[in-house]
């Protein structure tokens, strides 16, 4: 069992940055696949990006590739969504999901741990 805390979110205006994060209690996170998600306004939940067991393992949708980054803080047991060059169409409640199987999806129902999300709100 692990339970996901996620922060971070904000108002920013377009071309700013912000950094999510994702804190995890209850089981060492670094054991864990970790997928970030987002959902706009009468849209469907989609992929961001994802970090696996490894350091080096990392996947990212092509809507974010290149402005986004993933990382993480074992010692934290944190995972972080470093967000560049922020868009108004990246508005949206993003979420950090675990899951136990190896390697990276991008299929929400994979995913068994999920956060409350944090809103990101970008102005024009």
């Amino acid at each position: 069992q692990v339970q996901l805390v996620e922060s971070g979110g904000g108002l920013v205006q377009a071309g700013g940055s912000l950094r999510l994060s994702c804190v995890a209690s209850g089981r060492t996170f670094s054991s864990y696949v970790m997928g970030w998600f987002r959902q706009a306004p009468g849209k469907e939940r989609e992929f961001v990006a994802g970090t696996g067991r490894s350091a080096g393992s990392t996947y990212y949708s092509d809507s974010v590739k290149g402005r986004f980054t993933v990382s993480r803080d074992n010692a934290k047991n944190t995972r972080y969504l470093d967000m560049n060059s922020l868009k108004p169409e990246d508005t949206a409640v993003y979420y950090c999901a675990a899951k136990t199987s190896a390697g990276i999806t991008d299929r929400q129902n994979d995913y068994t741990y999920w956060g409350q999300g944090t809103q990101v709100t970008v102005s024009s």
